[in-house]
């Protein structure tokens, strides 16, 4: 059985370097549907989603998850020029399962969309920060929201990786 949908989850691979060039308000938008339409506990969508593109913001979210990971100067983000943040509200029930059902279909949307994606980490702890704090207040955000996930996302400045071999006893049938 050969299908799109399966294709781009077979061929989704994680991009760590990104041309500098914005992608377009249609593509950001095609993602980030996606992400609307994943399955949260009991329906309630309690799900935030950030869109982060004006370079100040852009280099903010860098430096907090470069400190977080104690390498100052490092750009966890490689250069791309979106960052997607996938927040758990005060409605989420079922938590960082939400959210990363939610961070899964906007990179299998990235690339379906012809889009360079790759999952970091450490979103939480950038929350939890007072730096990170002050960015929700500006952004107009409450500061209860609990970070799940994020998103690198741009063109793709690199050849697409190969995947892996899938390991022989991935599936059991029992």
């Amino acid at each position: 059985m050969k299908n799109e949908a399966l294709e781009v989850l077979k061929n989704r691979r994680s991009i760590r370097r990104f041309k500098p060039e914005q992608i377009t308000d249609e593509e950001l938008n095609a993602v980030t549907e996606a992400g609307t339409y994943a399955p949260t506990g009991k329906g309630t969508q309690g799900v935030q989603i950030v869109a982060v593109q004006t370079p100040e913001y852009v280099a903010a979210v860098d430096a907090m998850n470069a400190k977080v990971l104690a390498q100052p100067g490092a750009h966890p983000y490689y250069g791309a020029p979106t960052i997607l943040l996938i927040f758990e509200t005060d409605e989420c029930l079922t938590h960082e399962l939400d959210g990363a059902a939610v961070c899964t279909n906007m990179l299998n949307a990235a690339c379906a969309a012809g889009l360079g994606s790759c999952w970091i980490n450490r979103c939480k702890q950038m929350f939890e920060l007072p730096e990170g704090k002050e960015l929700l207040r500006k952004w107009g955000l409450p500061e209860t929201l609990v970070g799940v996930a994020s998103i690198a996302l741009g063109y793709a400045d690199c050849e697409q990786p190969q995947p892996k071999a899938r390991k022989a006893d991935y599936v059991v049938r029992v």
